[in-house]
């Protein structure tokens, strides 16, 4: 910090109009920052400061006894005020000893005037000087940041931008990478750095919470300060920086810490996305593994490179994600490039991947993008890792170009083996196709249950065949009369037999329930809820819903989609 650019008590006391004042009380606190001058006569001051003001007063409202001059003192030290100026005279005598010890406890500079000043000019004369010194400071605060700026466009940028911050704020600065060993600017000796490390482990799970476009996190250290900025874009954190101060961190030294954190956050990004292109282009052959025209070990090894014995041994699933644009926003217009847009999402999901211990193989093909989604190991079950992120990057919507998109996934089994990807691919491909029956944008291969086996059944005729045998009075009565006896079966099948639940679901009462359940029964016979007739109906029913799902749709949902 400058303390050129902040203007403090010790400041103050240097000016002509403080000649004769005298600091009797908190001497050690005249670094304290002074923001603006208040005249404060009243005992009820709560709402009328912000912190960091100097006082001045006569007493006039702080001096019926003893202990309201202590509570009046109190209440400014909790107010964070910078000091406290009395002028002696009718309302103070003298400053009782006790006022003295309450300042000298709290580090709280309290200033006495022996003779009568004018408050006028006091605040006149240290108004002028604090507004002059936080315009250089906002001057200071420009060259900075442009200098972070240009240091970001030049061979390692990152470190040239935190030696810049460590020099221009006088702290000591940590740059903990989530993906990379910590640095310190000074260096310090690992017998140094072990506690700052231990420090930050101990709230690193707070800080995940936090995000990049956050205000700084202030936090104590033994008797020092410690300010905490995420580095990140795109509702993404990939480092934090820690500046760690003696003192209180000032408005200057947390404008450079987030001006800091912009620029590398920038040089970060602009690195992330020219590795993505990389990637992107060396991903091709992903194309080939999914379309199952790769199958021979050794076309695979050529193709994977290296690592091919470590990769093809590891867990992977595959997810196959259908890009929706729900308000027909026009792809193709200079505003919303499709190719754009597409590598900011892969940008995204290659992060939050990263994140959950997942290696992810991406390629794109027409509005999908189909990821392999590589287990790296760890010590949470693969599939909840990979929910997490699929959740995660269901919910960003940081980027404008993102805002109106709509995924829908599908996600294979776990498989192992690389030549296992296409039957992956045709996995996820399978329970993406039920987003229609099922309503849930992340859908995987094993909640299909009996779909499953009627996917692989419906050549066109086997299922109409099947769905005619069981259900075929049901459907005519309600193409003929326009009731809805097929769904009140599903419902009521669905919910074990409760009338209770299958009324309230299809948002009729319990004697139109009745009636449907006694329609069915006459068309279906008495005899339809024996086991073996039950399991065959609620077939049929599965394999109506997968040909025909906008018709079984319960009405909540019919009314959402209006």
């Amino acid at each position: 910090m400058d303390w050129e650019l902040v203007f403090t008590i010790r400041d103050a006391l240097k000016r002509p109009l403080f000649a004769e004042a005298e600091i009797i009380g908190g001497k050690h606190g005249l670094n304290r920052a002074i923001r603006w001058v208040h005249v404060l006569e009243s005992a009820s001051f709560e709402s009328l400061i912000h912190g960091e003001e100097m006082i001045l007063t006569t007493g006039m409202g702080a001096c019926a006894d003893i202990a309201s001059s202590l509570s009046f003192m109190q209440n400014l030290i909790d107010k964070n005020a910078a000091c406290l100026c009395i002028e002696l005279g009718a309302y103070f005598s003298s400053i009782p000893p006790e006022m003295i010890e309450l300042a000298n406890r709290h580090d709280f500079p309290l200033i006495i005037f022996t003779r009568t000043v004018r408050f006028v000019d006091i605040t006149l004369d240290l108004h002028s000087l604090i507004i002059n010194r936080h315009h250089r400071m906002l001057q200071e605060l420009e060259s900075i940041s442009r200098e972070f700026h240009r240091l970001t466009l030049t061979s390692q940028g990152t470190l040239k931008v935190l030696q810049l911050l460590c020099k221009s704020t006088r702290t000591q600065i940590v740059y903990m990478q989530l993906q990379g060993k910590p640095l310190f600017f000074p260096a310090l000796s690992p017998d140094e750095q072990a506690p700052l490390l231990s420090f930050f482990e101990a709230f690193s799970e707070e800080m995940e919470k936090v995000q990049p476009d956050a205000a700084p996190y202030i936090r104590e250290y033994g008797h020092k300060m410690i300010a905490v900025k995420p580095v990140g874009a795109l509702d993404q954190t990939w480092a934090y920086i820690l500046m760690v101060c003696n003192h209180k961190p000032q408005e200057f030294d947390c404008m450079l810490l987030d001006s800091a954190s912009l620029s590398i956050a920038q040089e970060l990004l602009r690195t992330r996305y020219m590795e993505e292109r990389k990637l992107f282009s060396e991903n091709l052959w992903v194309d080939e593994l999914i379309s199952g025209r790769t199958q021979d070990d050794n076309r695979l090894k050529g193709l994977v490179g290296p690592d091919f014995n470590v990769v093809n041994e590891l867990p992977f699933r595959v997810c196959l994600i259908e890009i929706e644009n729900p308000r027909d926003v026009k792809w193709n217009s200079s505003e919303n490039d499709w190719e754009s847009i597409t590598f900011h999402l892969s940008l995204i999901l290659r992060s939050l991947f990263e994140k959950y211990s997942l290696r992810p193989l991406i390629t794109l093909k027409n509005n999908r993008l189909t990821v392999i989604a590589l287990d790296i190991q760890s010590k949470l079950p693969g599939k909840l890792r990979l929910q997490q992120a699929l959740d995660a990057l269901q919910h960003i919507r940081a980027d404008e170009k993102l805002k109106d998109l709509q995924l829908v996934i599908g996600v294979s089994k776990s498989h192992k083996g690389l030549k296992h990807a296409y039957a992956g691919y045709q996995e996820s491909v399978q329970a993406l196709s039920l987003y229609s029956c099922y309503q849930k944008s992340v859908l995987f291969y094993e909640e299909l249950g009996v779909f499953q086996l009627l996917l692989n059944l419906n050549d066109g005729k086997t299922l109409e065949n099947f769905i005619r045998s069981y259900l075929g009075p049901l459907i005519d009565h309600d193409q003929s009369k326009g009731s809805e006896l097929l769904l009140t079966l599903r419902v009521f099948l669905d919910h074990d037999g409760s009338k209770q639940i299958a009324a309230r679901n299809l948002f009729i009462v319990r004697q139109s329930l009745y009636y449907r359940l006694d329609k069915i029964t006459e068309l279906l016979g008495e005899d339809f809820m024996l086991p073996e007739n039950r399991i065959s109906i609620q077939v049929a029913l599965r394999a109506y819903q997968l040909l025909y799902p906008e018709k079984l749709t319960l009405p909540s949902s019919r009314s959402a989609q209006l």
